[in-house]
């Protein structure tokens, strides 16, 4: 992560307002801001439901913004903002899932090309466990392998590697069903069977949201762990504004609906534990700066 935001491919523009552990850039950035090409690209991107309908709703409005590609490091994006404001239209958006694909104006680009569905190039954990009730947990997390006729020996070894990678543990957990595992568990068999598929983008939606405090901080420093080794482009949504501050490189703050991009901080890198980086004063402070923005959004609502 760059330390300083006030010199761009673009040439200089305003410093950005340090607040705790961030940065507040002064505008969202623009593609020809950037040193490299952006991985992820939203350009007015308009999503209304039921359009010329009664029940018409516009979910996002004229939302613009550039994730990089930072190659053999990617970068971990969090987004916030006001219940119902379109966070999830995002994520769904650039995985090309409907109905929220595609956009009913504007372009979403992931390297550089139109997104028109979904992709081996983007990798999808839910906040519900979406695993195969049917399946054992070693079945669940090669399913993607397996879909690709990976020869049977390999796709296991991979999963193996992975099950353990992800804290479960190889011997007494491999033959489970998902029905006998805990939330924890079963969002950790969710992550491996992503990861294992080495996508470019991994897409989170409220992945943690029903897991106890505990088990979440334990799941958020495994996924900080995760990211270095895979080395991928994270777009992570979530309401926790400490999750966020804590995994986020950069964090994204969103208007009420229908939603645009309000902020754009930059966070330094966690490099302690969850539990401990949140005891820092520096970083409540960020998080105090954050809180008071979207209550003052929510306040704000009609």
């Amino acid at each position: 992560m760059t330390k300083t935001d006030t010199t761009t491919a673009a040439g200089p523009s305003q410093p950005a307002q340090p607040v705790g552990i961030s940065r507040v850039l002064p505008e969202i950035r623009k593609p020809e801001q950037l040193a490299r090409p952006p991985v992820v690209q939203f350009t007015a991107v308009t999503k209304t439901y039921n359009p010329g309908q009664a029940n018409s709703y516009t979910a996002i409005r004229d939302v613009n913004f550039v994730i990089e590609d930072l190659p053999n490091k990617g970068e971990f994006v969090c987004v916030l903002g006001p219940s119902g404001c379109g966070k999830s239209t995002i994520l769904r958006l650039v995985a090309g899932l409907e109905p929220q694909h595609p956009p009913t104006e504007g372009r979403v680009l992931v390297l550089g090309q139109p997104v028109t569905g979904p992709g081996a190039d983007r990798g999808m954990v839910f906040q519900d466990y979406t695993s195969f009730d049917h399946r054992t947990v070693l079945e669940n997390v090669t399913f993607g392998l397996e879909c690709q006729h990976i020869p049977r020996k390999l796709r296991d070894e991979l999963g193996r590697y992975w099950i353990e990678r992800v804290g479960l543990k190889v011997k007494t957990d491999v033959d489970k069903y998902p029905h006998e595992l805990s939330g924890g568990m079963r969002q950790r068999v969710a992550i491996a069977r992503t990861l294992i598929l080495k996508p470019r983008i991994i897409l989170m939606d409220e992945p943690f949201g029903a897991l106890d405090p505990q088990t979440r901080m334990n799941m958020q420093d495994l996924l900080v762990a995760l990211w270095k080794e895979v080395q991928a482009t994270v777009l992570f949504v979530t309401h926790s504004i400490e999750e966020a501050v804590f995994l986020g490189d950069r964090v994204y703050i969103m208007s009420n609906s229908p939603g645009t991009i309000l902020r754009e901080l930059v966070v330094q890198p966690a490099d302690r534990p969850s539990k401990q980086m949140q005891r820092e004063p520096k970083f409540q402070e960020t998080v105090a700066y954050i809180r008071d923005l979207i209550s003052e959004l929510e306040e704000g609502r009609d």
